[in-house]
């Protein structure tokens, strides 16, 4: 029933109802008609009641309120003596809604939106919601590209006064974007604004990224990206005047216009600082632009973050900036006034740890560098949530700072944690193409009960290695952060297994650990390490093996640096490590030699996603004394999923008499990677896909160092910090590699830890 006859039916009842009786005094109040509805809530919705007057204008309201509840499709209202008989026709419920044709929009989505428009099984139905049906269906599927979808809808009456809704969609072909034009633009051409787009013309990826796809949200997001890029190579009266988006007959394709004005590009003629200077040498030091540049929005935003930054540091924590530009719009020069308003200096009253279920609370407030009653500092702030993030307990630290209720001058701060999982007793699997199947069981916990002590009892077996090892670590042996360890273990080795020379070794070990914090980003160390070897020949060994077999004692003395800036410990995304190490043996024992390494790994964000990583390892050995080299059991190996992918574990380098790797003196290997997050995978904190450069090798002393015998390989690689422990693939294709090489494209590990 549409609105007019509706309306000719309120008036023609209203009408008769004001000649079928006089006013009279109701006695009584009967319902007729009704089936699902209960009488009570007519009675609620009714405007009059036992005991008053009704005429003809009573009529009118009771009919209108009955009709507007949208219940029934009929009222009338007949008098019988001094009963007034309402007689209802029901509107008919829903009883099933039938959805059939959809593929693009899963159909829990398609009721969930019915339902917002009153649609649902249950609901009273309204013919009239049929068009509202169709409206809100197109609409959502307008908004997934799909312009030419068909609907129709059906109504089917059931038994008991209900229906049933039946919708048959005709989805039609995704829109794609055929063309997108730019006018206006004379200092950069159509192609350079386009490629700056999110929306585009289809390319070979496009039935991934859906870039082809028009989205009103996207078209505004690329309307400011070009704003933005106008805006930070000085064309400050850059202006969108208009946008069109226009569609083809056929539904299929779409057209999007964009008219601009570029206007002229303006550089910066001076810069001011105003207001309440708290430090003004230190804020002027923070300009990220000058005199003579070019105007840069951009710039200007860095400028004004960094300023507050240097504000929070003093304990300005809601800092103010403002910038007033003055235009010269004759010189194209505009001036640049920074207004400062610091507010009030703020103290932290609490800093609050949170999420912390197995770690103890002072293994977290030991990494504070921000302290409670003392000014708010942002780089002490974002300092102590740094030291949390490379502790390695945890997949993620968050910082909230809010303000004290009632107080304008304090704030707490809030260090929520997320732990990793781990448990105390552990008994695990892991496999390397090299090692084979590595069977352990171990108490090896880097969290030791929540106290941030590492110990660590495993047992572990493979074709290459069975061994035993003892561990503990004590990171704050002294409340100044110096760390004491110990250390014992035996192990028994097959080089032959893992594409070595010939020949077996038993090794003893027991050593101490020193760790000396310098500052808050180097730290020195120091080690003893008495060491019992025994080398054993095969019946296969080479010359070289036969003639060094026997046992050796040492006792080596190690000192190490490290520069580590890194934001996390695991899977960094920015910061540097640089590692330098040396160790000796005393002279008087069995051998004397020496080893130095030196290690970098930096990494560079490139953009919210992706990451540059430029490592880099180059080490030396020699021996002194009545020793000429270094024992080749302790020689520097390469090769292999840590070193250079492509190239089978441990084959490159100097080989034995029978052809076997037998490791050199020198080692030089680096890489380049980019890293970026997993297709399809919404959380990428355990994941870490990468593409990569690898090149290196190992050499039989520094005379013998050939940049021409560096190997190398390009590849991808993906990293996952699985339940069973870490895990390593790699893809790799040699780039300049020998016939006598042993390749591996190839490489997986589990178990270990990561390079």
């Amino acid at each position: 029933m549409n609105r007019l006859s509706s309306l000719f039916l309120l008036l023609a009842m209203v009408c008769n109802s004001a000649y079928a009786f006089q006013p009279f005094i109701i006695n009584d109040i009967r319902v007729d008609g009704l089936q699902r509805i209960s009488a009570g809530t007519v009675f609620s919705y009714l405007p009059v009641k036992v005991g008053e007057e009704f005429n003809s204008k009573r009529s009118a309201q009771a009919i209108k309120a009955l009709f507007k509840t949208g219940f029934f499709k009929d009222v009338e209202l007949v008098q019988e003596g001094n009963i007034l008989v309402v007689k209802l026709v029901e509107r008919p419920s829903i009883s099933k809604i039938d959805i059939s044709g959809n593929k693009d929009l899963e159909t829990d989505e398609l009721l969930a939106g019915l339902k917002n428009i009153g649609l649902a099984e249950g609901r009273v139905f309204n013919r009239s919601l049929l068009d509202k049906i169709s409206q809100e269906l197109r609409r959502q599927y307008f908004s997934n590209g799909k312009y030419g979808v068909k609907i129709k809808t059906s109504v089917s009456p059931l038994e008991r006064n209900r229906v049933a809704v039946f919708l048959k969609i005709s989805e039609g072909k995704i829109a794609k974007i055929r063309e997108i034009n730019i006018l206006g633009n004379k200092v950069f051409s159509k192609k350079e604004l386009t490629k700056l787009l999110t929306l585009s013309t289809p390319t070979t990826f496009s039935f991934y990224s859906g870039n082809d796809q028009y989205s009103k949200q996207k078209l505004a997001a690329d309307i400011e990206t070009l704003r933005s890029y106008y805006l930070n190579r000085g064309y400050l009266n850059f202006k969108i005047k208009s946008t069109q988006v226009s569609i083809s007959a056929d539904k299929k394709f779409i057209y999007i216009t964009i008219n601009i004005d570029e206007g002229n590009q303006y550089k910066i003629k001076e810069l001011k600082l105003a207001g309440q200077l708290i430090v003004p040498d230190a804020l002027v030091k923070e300009f990220t632009i000058a005199p003579g540049q070019v105007f840069s929005q951009k710039r200007i935003a860095k400028t004004i973050e960094k300023l507050t930054q240097r504000l929070g540091d003093e304990g300005y924590a809601f800092a103010n900036i403002n910038t007033v530009p003055n235009i010269d719009k004759k010189t194209k020069e505009v001036s640049l006034t920074f207004f400062v308003d610091p507010g009030k200096r703020v103290y932290v009253r609490r800093i609050n740890m949170i999420g912390n279920m197995k770690t103890s609370d002072v293994v977290l407030r030991r990494e504070m560098r921000q302290m409670e009653g003392g000014w708010f500092s942002t780089k002490k702030v974002n300092r102590s949530k740094v030291r949390l993030d490379r502790l390695g307990y945890f997949e993620s630290v968050n910082i909230e700072t809010p303000a004290v209720p009632g107080s304008q001058d304090q704030v707490d701060v809030n260090y929520t944690v997320k732990e990793r999982a781990s448990g105390n007793l552990l008994a695990s699997v892991g496999y390397s193409q090299t090692g084979g199947v590595v069977l352990s069981g171990s108490i090896n916990q880097d969290n030791f009960l929540g106290t941030g002590k590492r110990i660590g009892i495993s047992v572990n077996t493979s074709s290459i290695n069975k061994g035993l090892s003892l561990s503990y670590l004590n990171p704050y042996y002294t409340i100044d952060g110096v760390s004491r360890g110990f250390s014992i273990s035996s192990r028994k080795t097959d080089a032959s297994r893992a594409n070595l020379a010939f020949y077996l070794t038993d090794t003893n070990q027991i050593s101490t650990t020193y760790g000396i914090p310098v500052n808050e980003n180097d730290r020195v160390s120091a080690s003893l390490t008495f060491d019992n070897t025994k080398l054993k020949a095969t019946p296969t060994s080479s010359k070289e093996v036969i003639d060094f077999a026997g046992t050796f004692d040492t006792l080596k003395v190690g000192v190490g640096w490290s520069h580590d800036t890194r934001n996390k410990a695991i899977f960094a995304t920015r910061g540097i490590s640089h590692n330098l190490a040396a160790e000796i043996t005393l002279p008087g024992l069995d051998l004397e030699y020496y080893k130095i390494s030196y290690s970098q790994k930096r990494y560079v964000p490139l953009t919210d996603k992706l990451t540059l990583l430029v490592r880099g390892i180059v080490a030396y050995g020699n021996g002194y004394g009545n020793t000429t080299s270094v024992p080749f059991y302790e020689n520097y190996f390469a090769g292999g999923v840590r070193t250079v992918r492509g190239y089978k574990d441990y084959s490159l380098g100097p080989k034995d008499s029978n052809g076997r790797p037998i490791g050199g003196d020198v080692k030089t290997v680096g890489g380049v990677e980019v890293i970026f997050p997993v297709p399809f995978v919404d959380d990428s904190s355990s994941f870490r896909l990468s593409t990569f450069f690898d090149v290196g090798n190992v050499f039989a002393g520094v005379e013998n160092f050939d940049i021409k015998e560096l190997r190398g390989s390009l590849g991808v690689s993906v990293q996952w910090l699985s339940p069973m422990g870490p895990l390593a693939f790699s893809l790799a294709k040699p780039i300049n590699d020998r016939p006598s090489d042993n390749l591996q494209v190839f490489q997986f590990s589990l178990g270990g830890t990561f390079n």
